[in-house]
This record gives structure tokens, sequence and C-alpha cells, in this order.
């Protein structure tokens, strides 16, 4: 059922991002009098799942799920009608139209998956606002993922800066290390500051790694409400017991809670509890969930969340600036694909379902809609023939020279970027299918 959940995020985003892309290069086509031939969601080699005409252009809905497309009368596409082109050109097609107006049409895709990702960040800014904690306001520091540990960072440490950056959230940690090659964090350790060096090629140990949460808000584990029937309440732990140990081994801590509930799942423990400021023991049973049945004290009681709530025009200067950042992040993170450990975490189709989480999450699902919506913008414009950015670079060499390539170069070219893009879906997906049965 989970996989079944984050399928169908997957592919609804990816529909409305694909629709909504097509759109974009009809919508000029169609306002320079172009002709559109087709308008499809999904591929459709050999047959198609639904399609119907309306005027010139024919609907539907192809079966192989990896993108979709427009067919614009007069130009050199994945469809290599040579036969079209060899005839002399009509004047509602493609090569028939100005430069400028082609160069239009191409990009038409692209801009609207950008506006469509900073429209989404606004929204979701106005709907939900957004928060976080603030490293300095967490009583009992961070905890670490093991990598970190490498580096001498130690759980309670707060990490203050990387480098320059100022660290605000605990996010930012690994997002300055990775990409901007930092060199040195300013770490509280207690009262004391002190200082911790990055070793050449940390940002590779952290790939290679797949460090997915390096540093997060510890808080401690106290009872707010135990579940009726459940292990905690049958081995009787009460409303604020404070959890402290597990088999005799320090578990003060949640993250150190529930790493020793995983590790003693179905069998008997004793935790060690305060209760007031006695320390007792309770025997239980760590069920096959690794849950045992009780509410937290909220986490508001140990740290200062940070809150913001945007008005319907503040969150829109306020969502470009967040896609924007985005963005930038993207595209300095693209440098570390070009390395052995980077090209090994390319993914395909499975690395963006894991996106998604098992239940379903409007906040989620849009924010992820909106970071897939500017990964395609972006990946789209890359001067790679076949993809929209190899278009854009023809048709600028044209405007600049004046003389357009010729078909057959555009043929070959095409030929070229599709294969190119073909290897990088196997290679990608072929990342996912490995790390599924192998990892």
């Amino acid at each position: 059922m989970e996989i079944f959940i984050k399928t169908v995020q997957l592919l609804l985003s990816l529909s409305l991002l694909v629709i909504l892309h097509e759109f974009g290069h009809f919508f000029f086509a169609r306002l320079f009098k172009t002709r559109v031939e087709k308008f499809y969601l999904f591929f459709n080699p050999w047959f198609t799942l639904f399609k119907y005409k309306k005027g010139e252009t024919e609907y539907g809905v192809g079966w192989l799920p990896l993108g979709g497309y427009v067919k614009i009368s007069g130009m050199i596409d994945e469809s290599m009608d040579k036969e079209a082109m060899a005839q002399p050109a009509e004047p509602w097609e493609f090569r028939a139209k100005p430069a400028w107006q082609r160069l239009l049409i191409m990009v038409g895709g692209v801009l609207v998956n950008f506006i469509t990702a900073f429209f989404i960040y606004w929204m979701v800014l106005y709907t939900w606002g957004e928060q976080y904690i603030p490293v300095q306001s967490a009583k009992h520091g961070l905890y670490y993922h093991e990598v970190a540990n490498e580096i001498g960072l130690q759980d309670g440490d707060v990490v203050l800066k990387v480098d320059d950056h100022q660290v605000e959230e605990s996010g930012d940690i690994a997002r300055f290390i990775l990409l901007e090659n930092a060199k040195q964090l300013t770490v509280q350790r207690g009262n004391e500051t002190i200082y911790l060096e990055i070793p050449e090629g940390y940002d590779q140990r952290m790939i290679s790694a797949e460090v997915r949460g390096f540093a997060d808000v510890r808080y401690p584990v106290v009872v707010q409400e135990t579940m009726k029937g459940s292990s905690a309440d049958e081995a009787g732990l009460l409303v604020g017991d404070s959890i402290v140990s597990i088999n005799g081994e320090s578990a003060a801590f949640y993250n150190d809670f529930t790493t020793s509930l995983g590790a003693n799942i179905e069998k008997e423990i004793q935790l060690g509890v305060y209760r007031d400021t006695t320390l007792m023991t309770l025997n239980l049973t760590v069920p096959k969930s690794g849950k045992i049945g009780f509410y937290l004290v909220s986490a508001e009681n140990y740290v200062d969340i940070q809150r913001h709530k945007y008005g319907f025009w503040e969150a829109c200067p306020k969502g470009i600036s967040k896609g924007v950042n985005i963005l930038v992040g993207y595209v300095k993170q693209l440098r570390l694909i070009f390395t052995k450990e980077g090209a090994k975490q390319v993914g395909g189709f499975g690395a963006m379902g894991k996106l998604f989480p098992s239940t379903w999450n409007w906040y989620v699902f849009w924010s992820n809609t909106a970071l897939i919506s500017m990964i395609l913008a972006f990946m789209n414009i890359l001067p790679i023939p076949a993809l929209d950015g190899g278009h854009v670079l023809f048709l600028l060499y044209e405007m600049v020279t004046g003389r357009k390539p010729g078909d057959k170069f555009m043929e070959y070219a095409q030929i070229t970027g599709m294969i190119l893009l073909l290897g990088l879906l196997l290679f990608a997906n072929g990342n996912d299918i490995f790390k599924a049965f192998f990892k």
C-alpha cells in the first residue's frame, strides 16, 4: 500500500508538470499560428491508450510514462518525420516562422515549468507558512550521523558556522558542506567554542555513505500520554515519566531511544525511567512495529520553533526567493554528479518516488512537485540536442550568424541527443534497480 501511494503521488506530480510543460510549447505555437499536430501525455509507441481530435490537433494519452510531447508541424523532433521536412515549407509550419518566434515556442515549456514552481512555492507559503528550529535554541544540542562523528562532532554539539556561513537550522550544515566546498566548522560544545577541520574529500564520504540525516535537534523522551492496551501502558509507564535508558544503555534522547528500540524488535527490554526524582525499571516486550505505544511531550517544550505566516501578496516574493535559492542549490549540487561517488547516486523514477511519503501529505506533495518542476525546467534548458535547450542553442546560432543549421545536421543532432538521453535514462534507473536488489 505504501508503494502504491508513493507511485500515485509521483505519477500525479509528473503528469501535471508534463502537461503544463507541453502546454507552454503549445501556447506559443498557437499564438504564432503554428500548427500543432499532436499533444500527448506520455509516449505512445505502437499504440495509444486514449485519443481524440479537435481542430488540427490530436490530443491523447500514451502508455509509456516517460514524459510527453507536442508534435509541431515543420520541426525536426522525436518523430523524425523526414518525408514532411523534404516538402516546401508551409506558412503554418515551425520552420517558416521568424527565429524569435521559434525561440519563444521552444522556451515555452521551460518558462511554464519555472512559473509553475514559483507559483506553487507562493501558494505553499501562503497556505502553510514556514517553520524551522534555530539550532541555537536547541537546549540539548544536536545529534549527528556516524559520518559526522568521524570529523569530531559529538551529540550535544551545536554547529554555529560552516566556514563563514551562519547555520540557522540543522539541515544547513550538510547543505553548506556539500555545496560550498567548506573547510571548517565552528562548534559550541558546552561553554566552549571549538573549531573542527573538514578533511579533503569529505563531501564524497558523505555521498558514499548516503547520509540522509547529517544532524538534527535532540530532545528528551518524556511521556505525555500512553495508548490504552499498548506495551507502554501494560508496563506501567505514566504521564510525566522520563525514559533515560534501555537495558542499561543510555537512551535519554529520542534518537537514541528509537535506535535502541529498533535493535530490540520482539525482545524483552528494561526501561530505565525517572518518575519525579525516583529512578525505576519497567519491563516490556517491543512489538514488531518497533513502537511501544505512547505520545511524547511536544518538542516545543525544549526548542524555540520559529513560525512565519504570510499574507497572500507577502508570500509571492518569498515564494520566488525560495524557488531561486532551491534552483541555485540544485545547480551547485550538479558538480557532485561528475565524481565517482556522485555518479552512483544518480537516480531515476525510483529516486524521485522516494521523495514522496508513504501517507498522503498535501504540503509534501506540492513542495516536491515544485522542486521537480524546477529540476525539469533546468534540465530541459541544458544545451543538449533533443532537449529544448539544444533547439534554443541552434536558434541562437541562427539569430547571431543569420544562417540556419542544415536539416541533415539537425537530424543527426536530434539522433545523437536522443541516444544520450536514452543512455542517461537507462543509467539512472539502472542505479535505482541495483540499489533495490543489492543494497
